[in-house]
């Protein structure tokens, strides 16, 4: 087993606890959070860990082999270089840090010290993603054409961040991981309507990303909706796909549907037909991905090898909610990356 410590009890440091705890391969020795309140409701569940407010003694533990950090984006880079340069394998949660420059530093730290650097970005740990991986990797839709998700809900509104940085992190992620191709052009709009903590924090934004192979993205995402919707729309040259996370059972839909184009020879002109066929569902396998993301994290350690979510995922993810953000202040303008 291996040692390892949590800092940040909020809402997702809470799940982690739990997955780390229960896993076989770890051993969590200590929890910390400032916010005694929060830390006790945790530890009450958890009596043999240690608990701490202050993260100083984990970085002083030389038995501590990783530390799982879940704190504010803004206290990433700070935490995570002083795991690094404590000699510890360092988990992050979304997004790595608060600008690409962190987050450069932090993937130099950790190469320089053939470390583990892990950003916690759990949906690439889902069977669902895992599974349209698999598709696009086997060629099933062909070219891609365009990604195009819709990320919204009511609240919850962050204080620190806006809704491009709380939400859009995941969708993001995910076209890295399945597509992974590069980004040229990112511009974004939105609007803050209240103020929160006398601060503008856009509550709704549309991101719009362009690739150097001429493919386009587009994420929206909202704090204000009167529905949940999590969704993704894939579109192949050969076949098109929907992800829809609200489903428990269907998630994946793959349409046997797209555009043909014809060429009449008589009159030199190109007809446009449009195609529409089956539809079918990919079986997925059911497990809980944080676990999943626990002993991937494990594995990684132990085999020295990266992780599928690593420092330069991370910075792809950072690059992308930067650009957007820079463009939302700027009305929209597009910027170069």
């Amino acid at each position: 087993m291996l040692n390892v410590a949590i800092i940040g009890c909020g809402y997702w440091g809470n799940h982690l606890v739990r997955n780390f705890y229960t896993s076989t391969l770890w051993n969590v020795k200590y929890i910390c959070d400032k916010d005694k309140n929060q830390l006790d409701k945790i530890s009450s569940k958890y009596s043999n860990i240690t608990s701490l407010t202050n993260p100083e003694q984990i970085f002083d533990d030389a038995t501590i082999d990783a530390v799982v950090i879940a704190t504010p984006v803004f206290s990433h880079f700070e935490l995570a270089k002083k795991s690094l340069l404590s000699n510890k394998h360092t988990w992050v949660e979304k997004p790595l840090a608060a600008s690409s420059e962190e987050a450069k530093e932090l993937i130099e730290i950790a190469k320089s010290r053939n470390l583990i650097l892990h950003v916690d970005h759990t949906y690439i740990y889902t069977p669902a993603v895992r599974k349209i991986k698999e598709l696009i990797d086997n060629n099933v839709l062909g070219d891609m054409l365009y990604f195009d998700s819709t990320r919204v809900n009511l609240g919850l509104f962050q204080h620190d961040i806006n809704v491009i940085w709380d939400l859009a992190p995941h969708d993001i992620s995910i076209l890295q991981y399945t597509i992974g191709k590069k980004p040229i052009s990112v511009s974004a709009t939105g609007k803050s309507f209240y103020k929160y903590n006398n601060k503008d924090i856009a509550s709704i934004s549309f991101i719009y990303i362009e690739f150097d192979d001429g493919s386009i993205a587009h994420i929206n995402v909202n704090w204000m909706s009167p529905v949940k919707i999590r969704q993704i729309i894939m579109g192949g040259s050969s076949k098109m796909l929907v992800f829809d996370d609200m489903e428990t059972v269907s998630k994946i839909k793959v349409y046997d549907s797209g555009v043909d184009f014809k060429k009449r020879e008589d009159i030199y002109d190109v007809l446009i037909q449009y195609r529409t066929g089956d539809m079918y569902s990919p079986a997925i396998k059911n497990y809980e991905a944080l676990s999943f993301e626990c002993n991937h994290f494990y594995d990684s350690i132990v085999k020295d090898i990266e992780t599928d979510t690593n420092g330069e995922t991370g910075l792809y993810v950072v690059s992308i909610l930067e650009a957007a953000d820079k463009s939302l202040t700027l009305g929209g303008t597009p910027i170069q990356i």
